[in-house]
Parts: structure tokens; sequence; C-alpha cells
């Protein structure tokens, strides 16, 4: 790994550590953490083509979309059931792309790799998450949802249900959408 990439993670880090730890048990940050290191979280892309195609750019994103989520609570005074859930959600959500996408190091692109075995990204993170860490039903929701009416037609009437149950799950898919589309990663 180069040194731009090395500096680049840990900037990323420190950017998020702190946070996580007023917000976690010292049990769960370790495992958290510990995890993200050893799973690729700091140097995958977010995507092949699109948002954070790059090093480093799942990071970029999630930590994005925390800012956002945080962002939206703070502005619209939204109530979740945990006052860690916009650092959790935000940061995790997409985290089943650790292993999703193969560097091509001749071209520097990034080759998107269909291999698995859920039909969403947003349940293989859920079900990722499920060894580290304990997720509200608030959490899975929004992590499950996060994509909004970007998923298949059929399901439009569960992420209705999803969001008049949780309404935070409409102001996730906002955040992720601010960070992808509006910010840029």
């Amino acid at each position: 790994m180069n040194e731009e990439i090395e500096k680049k993670q840990t900037e990323l880090k420190n950017e998020i550590y702190e946070d996580l730890k007023k917000y976690l048990t010292w049990d769960d940050y370790i495992k958290l953490t510990q995890w993200l290191n050893e799973h690729n979280f700091w140097v995958a892309p977010a995507s092949a083509k699109y948002h954070g195609s790059h090093p480093c750019g799942l990071a970029e994103h999630s930590i994005a979309v925390v800012k956002a989520l945080v962002s939206l609570t703070d502005k619209l005074g939204l109530k979740w059931e945990n006052p860690r859930s916009p650092y959790l959600i935000g940061l995790l959500h997409d985290v089943c792309k650790t292993d999703q996408y193969l560097y091509i190091p001749y071209t520097g692109t990034y080759e998107y790799l269909n291999d698995s075995i859920f039909s969403h990204h947003g349940e293989k993170s859920i079900c990722m998450l499920a060894s580290i860490i304990t997720l509200t039903e608030e959490e899975v929701a929004c992590i499950r949802w996060h994509m909004g009416a970007f998923d298949d037609k059929e399901n439009w009437e569960y992420y209705s249900r999803a969001v008049f149950q949780f309404p935070n799950v409409l102001y996730t898919h906002t955040a992720d959408m601010a960070a992808a589309h509006i910010v840029g990663v």
C-alpha cells in the first residue's frame, strides 16, 4: 500500500474513532474497529464506477453519510432509539462492500464481484454485522432500506412500512444520496 493511501486511512480513522468511543462500550468499540481494520473497510472503494470509486472511497462515503445524518438530526430534531445510531448507521450501511470489488492494477479500476448470496447489499451488511455488534431494530431497518425506492418495485410496500415504523429510514436514504450525489463520495 502506498504512503498516500496509508495517510488517508489514518485521517479517516481518526475522524470517526473518537465519535465511536463516545457511543460504544469498550468491548464493542474494540470488536468493531478491529473488524473494520481486518476487512479492508478503510481502503475499499464505495463503487466500481460511480461515487467513491477509488481507494478509501468506502470510508470517505460512509463518513460523509455519518456527517449528513448528524446534520439532519441536529437541524430537524430527529429522534433516535439510541444516540449512537446516526454514527453506526452512517458508518456501517455499506459495510458489505468491503469484499465486493476487485482492483485491476493494469487499468487502475475496480470490478464488481457479483457473488453474494443476498439479494440486497443492505441485507448483506446486516448479516456481516450480526457477529460484531448488536443493532437496534431501527438501525437494522435503516441499514436494510438505506437505498430507499432504489430497490425492486415489489419491495416498495416493505420500504413504505419501514419508513412508517421508523421515519429515520427516510433520512438515512437522504443522507446516503446527499453523500453520493452532492458531496460526491
